[in-house]
């Protein structure tokens, strides 16, 4: 297998979570991550998109995309972790699942990027779903005006056109994986088991939610009424809007 298959989340994994988690609400019991303990990554690259996403996002969108980043490390960590100190990241998945070993920067644009879509501006500049435009407006940052490695540039893309691309059948990216994982979380609290109740604590301290449960459906009724033919009518209508406004898992946080 190639490096940057495997650098750059392009392993390829079951879409059925409940193979993911051998059929398990988790594979470990989570145990509390702080914002604190996860330094961002620093790269020019990685620097330049998170300017451009506090740029082009509104502070709720640019706010859960941070939380998406967190929660998705934090969910490596309850799925893999071994508890031996000190830990990073990189140690949980190289001793649990060494197929999941992405780059923390791969992971981090995705997060940043996976809502572009979403914006006023963007929302309305065009017919497409906002994920498939989101990735063609990374595609063009990442490649085109940032120079990112090709297979990175696309493996964002991936992951930002999919992420929700929920089912059972087939297979997705590692990188698409866990970006689908902590944006159901966020959004809807799915999953609640992968995520210690003191990291969404200190997660929201950091990077607070501002009715984002609100924010988001209406976000989703204006997509899909601009585009009733648009990709996220596939996860209902009504149950996806009303699943977000329903979320009980980050109502307290809201």
């Amino acid at each position: 297998m190639s490096n940057e298959v495997r650098s750059y989340g392009w392993e390829a994994q079951p879409r059925d979570l409940s193979i993911v988690l051998s059929g398990k609400k988790n594979i470990r019991d989570p145990k509390p991550q702080t914002v604190a303990s996860n330094k961002l990554p620093d790269a020019p690259l990685a620097k330049s998109v998170l300017e451009y996403a506090e740029r082009e996002l509104s502070t709720e969108t640019f706010n859960h995309s941070m939380r998406v980043y967190y929660y998705g490390n934090d969910s490596l960590r309850a799925e893999h972790e071994t508890y031996a100190e000190p830990l990073s990241g990189k140690a949980i998945q190289t001793q649990q699942f060494p197929e999941w070993r992405f780059t923390d920067e791969t992971y981090l644009l995705a997060c940043l990027l996976h809502d572009i879509g979403t914006t006023d501006k963007n929302i309305s500049a065009t017919k497409m779903s906002f994920e498939f435009y989101g990735g063609f407006l990374a595609h063009s940052l990442l490649s085109q005006e940032l120079h990112a490695p090709i297979a990175q540039a696309e493996s964002v893309v991936e992951a930002i056109i999919r992420h929700q691309d929920i089912g059972d059948s087939g297979k997705i990216t590692t990188a698409g994986l866990l970006l689908q994982l902590a944006t159901i979380f966020d959004n809807m609290g799915g999953h609640k088991e992968l995520v210690h109740e003191d990291t969404i604590a200190d997660v929201t301290r950091h990077y607070p939610r501002n009715k984002w449960s609100s924010c988001f459906a209406a976000t989703i009724r204006k997509e899909n009424e601009l585009k009733p033919w648009a990709h996220t009518t596939a996860l209902g209508e009504e149950d996806f809007p009303n699943g977000v406004l329903n979320n009980k898992v980050m109502e307290p946080y809201d």
